[in-house]
């Protein structure tokens, strides 16, 4: 006859997770996510502002390398009240920098819990479950979850109409003042 051996659980797999504020409201991010954290004050300068009126959640982008960048107001975005940002989070694998009140903590988890059949709507795009910390639950999102494809494609073409406006009248300057760019060497 054998022994009865315990069964040993294998160690739940934790995963890092940043907490962060947008409107006193509480979320949180994988760490692997965030490729940087940046004050708001750094994109005073690279920023260049961006009007596309049926997405009022950006107002800005920012060009890295060979790509725009969109940054997102959280607030905006999760229909929170407005609350002044002081942190962006420049996220990885996306076009996406999203403006936060501030940084909570860096924490782990180890359980993530699928959404409930209440997020029904858009915001089933928004998150990827829910975990429970210091006796309360939170949403953890999704860093592609910001932006949809068909919102990426209305401001890379509302760039591309910014771009071609801005070239129309630098051609039409200089027209008028009589420079003719053909013959530049």
């Amino acid at each position: 006859m054998r022994p009865n051996y315990p069964i040993k659980s294998p160690a739940p797999r934790t995963e890092q997770i940043i907490l962060f504020r947008v409107s006193g409201q509480l979320f949180a991010v994988s760490s692997a996510s965030v490729q940087e954290v940046r004050g708001v004050d750094s994109l005073s300068g690279a920023a260049k502002e961006i009007s596309q009126p049926s997405l009022r959640k950006v107002k800005h982008v920012v060009r890295r390398g060979e790509n725009s960048v969109y940054v997102v107001n959280a607030a905006m975005h999760f229909g929170l009240p407005p609350a002044p940002p002081a942190l962006v989070f420049v996220l990885r694998q996306t076009r996406t920098a999203l403006l936060i009140d501030g940084i909570e903590k860096m924490t782990s988890m180890s359980r993530l819990q699928a959404l409930p059949l209440a997020f029904c709507h858009e915001e089933r795009g928004w998150y990827r479950g829910l975990t429970a910390l210091d006796q309360s639950v939170v949403p953890v999102v999704k860093p592609d979850g910001f932006l949809t494809p068909e919102e990426l494609f209305l401001l890379d073409a509302s760039l591309s109409n910014e771009a071609e406006a801005e070239a129309s009248g630098i051609a039409e300057d200089n027209a008028q003042h009589g420079i003719d760019t053909s013959m530049a060497q």
